[in-house]
């Protein structure tokens, strides 16, 4: 397997971790007591660490969110759920293998799952059309949702996607049509909704499985109208020189910590200091104490007032005062 790619911020932490692994590797050869030698650098590891990550900019936090070390939907479904039972297709064209869902225990309870899977390698990259669903992806989701309200389970939905696919196929299949149904859809839905965007939330992609009762983020997941290159390209005729993507990054306000001041998600789960990629379990269980604690609040609503206040809390959001 090809080493994953170190984003530029994190070089520091590269280099020294290398330190730290050829001073063991030369202990263990020539049986040395190293350990003096070892505690000031792993401090000194420990301490850039926390320095960097407390410190990230927003496009840094937009390329922490895209690594393809970060733990994907399926992942998650692994470390924290048991009992997955994959279920496939729209009934109506194809399976669309970029979103996966199917039946699952939370704790011991019985959810449906839906979320956004992107591939690690060029061959998962194609298998997954890189995390972009196509119309089929969305009435798949959507497929699911009706059957988890028919038998009253909980739907927790993740969110990790630059955006729809924007293909000519998925236009002539009505791909605009497909993200508003599930937008329809998911606003009157009996059953409480839980969205969590676990890495890269983008555009009407994203939405279309973030209609919902609480919408948690990880601490360095990203959630926009479109992509900082996309925007950057629109305003400035520049999508690609970093001044400028930092720019439109800081301008859309798309971290974690912007969008909850915005009362646009509803709370923040963290991450390990090193990022979600640093340690996929200690971030599962972050995600999932958040899950059920959210979900034994919603259970308690009766449907009816589920599905109001989850009406209300969008039609609040936009508001503004001069």
């Amino acid at each position: 397997m090809a080493v994953a790619p170190v984003l530029e911020f994190e070089r520091p932490l590269a280099e020294l971790e290398k330190q730290i692994e050829e001073l063991k590797k030369l202990a263990g050869e020539q049986s040395l007591d190293v350990s003096a030698d070892l505690l000031p650098l792993e401090q000194k590891l420990s301490d850039l660490r926390v320095q960097i990550y407390r410190n990230l900019t927003p496009l840094q936090r937009v390329q922490v969110a895209r690594i393809a070390r970060r733990p994907f939907t399926a992942d998650y479904i692994r470390i924290a759920f048991s009992d997955f039972i994959e279920l496939h297709g729209d009934r109506l064209f194809r399976d669309d293998a970029a979103i996966i869902g199917g039946w699952a225990r939370l704790e011991g309870e019985t959810v449906m799952i839906i979320g956004h899977q992107r591939g690690r390698d060029t061959k998962e990259n194609l298998k997954r059309n890189f995390g972009m669903p196509h119309p089929e992806g969305y009435r798949k989701a959507l497929r699911l949702m009706k059957l988890a309200e028919k038998f009253q389970v909980p739907v927790l939905t993740f969110i990790d996607t630059p955006g729809a696919w924007a293909g000519l196929g998925a236009e002539e299949r009505g791909q605009s049509e497909a993200i508003a149904r599930n937008l329809f859809e998911m606003s009157q839905l009996q059953v409480p909704i839980i969205a969590t965007v676990i890495g890269e939330g983008g555009s009407g992609g994203a939405l279309a499985l973030g209609v919902a009762d609480r919408v948690l983020m990880l601490e360095n997941a990203v959630y926009s109208v479109i992509t900082v290159e996309g925007c950057a390209a629109i305003l400035w005729k520049d999508g690609k020189s970093p001044a400028m993507r930092e720019k439109a990054a800081t301008a859309l306000r798309i971290t974690a910590g912007d969008l909850i001041d915005l009362k646009i998600i509803d709370e923040i789960v963290p991450e390990p200091i090193g990022g979600a990629h640093s340690n996929h379990d200690a971030t599962a269980t972050n995600l999932k104490d958040a899950l059920v604690r959210n979900l034994e609040e919603l259970r308690r609503l009766k449907p009816d007032k589920l599905v109001r206040r989850r009406r209300e809390k969008f039609l609040r959001m936009g508001q503004f005062a001069e």
